[in-house]
């Protein structure tokens, strides 16, 4: 084989559809819109129109508050921690959001990370994070571990 008898696979690159020339081309005349209205005009932008009657988002009632300052953890537990200190993916003595990352622990920091309480914990562990759940930090603590908070 030579770098000039390379080929695409059959049918990998596809032939792009010419409308509207001609009808004997199967997609003439109304190029494959069908017929008349709105739909098969340009620039349509129809979403949620309801021909008048007044939508259905505006017809129910709105409730709730969404907080634009709320901030979003990537959360770890604590038998998570476990398994990967047992894998050896983790370095028991100092355990931070870099080396959480590194180990596959959590896939992204989003604003920061946050330590929860689900499974047990039995090694002696230093855990640096952004934020912690008051059971998460005596589990650790009962452990002989420490948690520190960082900003």
């Amino acid at each position: 084989m030579k770098l000039n008898e390379i080929r695409d696979n059959e049918g990998a690159r596809k032939n792009r559809k010419r409308v509207a020339r001609g009808i004997g081309s199967g997609s003439g005349k109304t190029a494959g819109h069908g017929q008349k209205g709105q739909k098969s005009r340009s620039g349509v932008a129809i979403n949620g129109f309801e021909g008048g009657q007044m939508p259905i988002y505006r017809r129910l009632p709105k409730r709730g508050f969404k907080n634009p300052f709320a901030k979003e953890f990537a959360v770890v537990n604590l038998d998570t921690i476990q398994k990967a200190i047992d894998a050896g993916k983790l370095n028991a003595e100092d355990i931070n959001v870099e080396s959480l990352l590194k180990a596959g622990v959590i896939n992204k920091t989003l604003d920061g990370v946050r330590l929860l309480a689900r499974g047990a914990i039995t090694t002696k562990a230093v855990i640096s994070v952004n934020s912690a759940s008051k059971t998460a930090i005596a589990a650790v603590e009962k452990a002989g571990g420490k948690v520190s908070i960082v900003a």
